[in-house]
């Protein structure tokens, strides 16, 4: 197995309360339930740690009825 966990930072559109927070988290969650979810509701952020794609995260928040976009820095 590949242990190669990565720091992303996402911009994730639509999080309005904190029920859609808890949404973001659980789909991030089913594409790797070890991951280190951190969201920003105020700045309508994910920071998270882990193994999965970018690309992957973001379909999975889409899919959710998120706007998700990796941000740099």
């Amino acid at each position: 197995m590949d242990a190669r966990r990565v720091d992303l930072l996402m911009q994730v559109d639509g999080m309005t309360c904190d029920g859609c927070a808890e949404a973001v988290r659980r789909a991030i969650l089913r594409i790797d339930p070890q991951a280190h979810v951190v969201v920003d509701l105020d700045h309508g952020r994910v920071a998270l740690t882990t193994d999965a794609q970018s690309l992957t995260i973001a379909e999975a928040l889409d899919q959710a009825g998120y706007t998700a976009t990796a941000m740099t820095g």
